[in-house]
C-alpha cells in the first residue's frame, strides 16, 4: 500500500467514476486501502466500499456503537 505513489492516490480521488451516489460513496477496487482520509482531510475518514472487509468493519462498528442505545435507551 505504501508503494503506491501519492499522485496515484490523488488521481483515484479525482476520478468521478470512483464515486457513487453523487460523490457520497467511494468505490475503487484498485485502491488497496479500506479506510482513507476524506478529500478534505480534517473532516475525518471514509470507507472504500469496494472492499467487503471494509464494509463488514463499518457494520460491526455501527453495531458496537448502537448496542448501548438499544439496551439502555
Amino acid at each position: 500500500m505504501d508503494s503506491i505513489p501519492k499522485e496515484t492516490h490523488q488521481s483515484w480521488m479525482d476520478d468521478p467514476k470512483n464515486w457513487r451516489w453523487g460523490g457520497l460513496i467511494y468505490h475503487n477496487v484498485e485502491d488497496p486501502r479500506y479506510f482513507l482520509p476524506k478529500p478534505i482531510a480534517w473532516m475525518g475518514w471514509m470507507v472504500n466500499f469496494a472492499h467487503p472487509k471494509a464494509v463488514l468493519a463499518l457494520v460491526l462498528l455501527l453495531i458496537v456503537l448502537l448496542l448501548p442505545v438499544w439496551f439502555l435507551g
